[in-house]
């Protein structure tokens, strides 16, 4: 690959590399992350320095991986022990998106010329006429991201001027689903902060877009939003339909629920100047396979629920609280229909108790422990059995088979969190680095500005879901244990090394490649200022970083 962006400009090099990488399929969940991650070691040891020092860039193989998927990482050794980590995922979406033009999913230039003519969206016809936005699966989320960071390893292994301190690359998989490359990648920067690199900060270049029509300002986050998935196992008490309103029916509080927390703005944390969204709903469905006419005994339903400043602690709470008012206020309802219907039709009074008890999945293991019952090894078969299968199923299999433990089988709300789990994190001066890292990214982004006149607005946390959050921990002891104890075996399900996380302890910067339409068929990313700003303003900000030298004008 060298012998193709030798002679080019950097901006060039990386619309060529971007153009490679899109071409190659990375699906998340699938072997072509592991080909995508080979064609990415094979582009670095092809670069001058890396064939004189094959030993500074080296495939870490995740381990107990079922695709065989892989991190790559390179490495340019400064004089000081200061390092800045380049970390970007390789991974993207699928392309069911694409319908009809799924085959040129991966052709920027096919891609382009139906745009031209596409009437659908003229803003997309108009971008596509002006040649300056470049169009694909992933050309947004985020292979152009990759080729920044090659097009600086290059740029940075081609000076002759060897770097205050050590310029450290990952490339890695599986950001678009569960994290496993960058959970991996923990250990690997523990083995070399142990061997004397002193991690200043990361730089993470995941897109960023307009919030608004017309804007252009380029935003730059000093941290990363977190993440939850609250789950609701539901179980109620079934019946005929012909006795329906006997019945607590599960679908009718998960429905409650929902209306409740999905979409609802109230959820979301009010930080000025933050892009907060609300938690959205990602599955509901009952426990029928087969049609009959009994109603349903459990349903299921969780939630995208983004942390900021909030723990895990504080969002089981105020669940708990809606959770409660909801049942409650459907069994007094519940109550009210049967004895009306009863009326009604001339039947004498009939007691049922519509009450249902919300507790989280810590509580009822310790009160079932407590009387006696034998958890472990129930839990351990389900755990077994659902080993390789989708988290979220192994999470609320747990859970009912925790309710079916229950020997009075109440109808009961059992709140739980499933994976994956995200660490929300932000640059607090606090930090060792933190003051510093402030003053030299402004510093930097204001001679970028001048420089080329764009406008820049930094912000505490990069709103969507990104790699940095597993790279500090701001959550308390008690916070963790909360969610360690309500994500149902967490060790064998979703081991996240919270120690680990908090001994690193990287700062996260997320100064990102720009475009429209991140995981939407229309996905296209904008050249100028992708390939032609963002490199040096990277290049030159990580620099700062690893210097010791005074950087900033006072």
């Amino acid at each position: 690959m060298y012998e193709k962006l030798q002679d080019l400009t950097p901006e060039m090099q990386a619309e060529t590399l971007t153009r490679y990488l899109v071409s190659l399929k990375s699906y998340t969940g699938t072997r072509n992350e592991r080909i995508k991650a080979e064609a990415i070691y094979d582009i670095i040891a092809s670069f001058p320095y890396f064939k004189e020092h094959p030993e500074e860039v080296w495939i870490q193989e995740i381990k107990h991986d079922p695709l065989g998927r892989k991190n790559v990482w390179a490495r340019l050794k400064g004089k000081g022990t200061r390092s800045v980590l380049f970390h970007s995922h390789i991974d993207t979406v699928g392309t069911d998106d694409f319908g009809s033009l799924q085959e040129i999913a991966h052709d920027p230039d096919q891609l382009q010329a139906f745009f031209k003519n596409h009437k659908g969206d003229l803003r997309v016809q108009e971008e596509a006429r002006s040649g300056d936005w470049l169009f694909g699966r992933g050309s947004l989320d985020m292979q152009s991201g990759a080729a920044v960071h090659l097009v600086n390893l290059l740029e940075l292994s081609d000076s002759p001027e060897e770097p205050d301190g050590t310029m450290l690359f990952l490339f890695n998989p599986d950001e678009e689903s569960e994290h496993a490359g960058m959970l991996a990648a923990l250990e690997e920067l523990h083995r070399m902060k142990q061997e004397g690199l002193e991690f200043v900060a990361a730089v993470n270049n995941d897109f960023i877009a307009p919030m608004y029509d017309g804007d252009t300002t380029k935003y730059i986050y000093t941290g990363a939003a977190g993440k939850v998935l609250p789950c609701f196992y539901i179980y109620g008490r079934e019946a005929h339909v012909g006795d329906v309103l006997t019945s607590v029916d599960p679908t009718l509080i998960g429905a409650e629920l929902n209306r409740r927390i999905n979409q609802n703005t109230d959820l979301a944390e009010d930080l000025e100047g933050e892009y907060v969204l609300p938690p959205a709903c990602l599955h509901f469905k009952d426990d029928k396979k087969d049609y009959n006419v009994q109603t349903a005994i459990s349903a299921h339903l969780y939630f995208n629920y983004f942390v900021f400043e909030k723990t895990a602690e504080d969002v089981i709470e105020k669940l708990r609280g809606i959770t409660e008012d909801a049942v409650k206020k459907l069994a007094v309802e519940s109550s009210r229909k049967y004895h009306d219907f009863r009326k009604k039709h001339g039947f004498p009074p009939s007691e049922w108790d519509f009450s249902v008890e919300v507790c989280t999945f810590g509580e009822l293991e310790d009160e079932l422990i407590r009387q006696g019952i034998d958890v472990k090894s129930k839990l351990d078969k389900v755990v077994e059995h659902y080993k390789g299968r989708d988290k979220r199923e192994a999470a609320f299999a747990l859970a009912e088979a925790l309710q079916q433990l229950d020997p009075e089988k109440k109808p009961r709300v059992l709140l739980f969190f499933a994976p994956p789990f995200l660490p929300h994190n932000y640059l607090s001066e606090k930090n060792q680095f933190g003051s510093e890292i402030i003053e030299k990214l402004e510093f930097r982004l204001k001679e970028t500005s001048a420089a080329t006149g764009e406008v820049f607005t930094t912000k505490r946390f990069f709103p969507y879901l990104a790699d940095g959050s597993f790279l500090s921990l701001h959550e308390s002891e008690e916070a963790v244990d909360v969610l360690q104890k309500n994500i149902p075996r967490m060790k064998e399900l979703y081991p996240v090394p919270i120690d680990l996380i908090r001994e690193l302890n990287i700062p996260s910067i997320n100064i990102g490649v720009y475009g429209r339409d991140g995981h939407k068929w229309t996905e296209r990313v904008y050249k100028p200022y992708t390939f032609g700003v963002l490199p040096k303003l990277i290049r030159d900000f990580a620099l700062d970083l690893v210097s010791v030298r005074e950087r900033v004008n006072k």
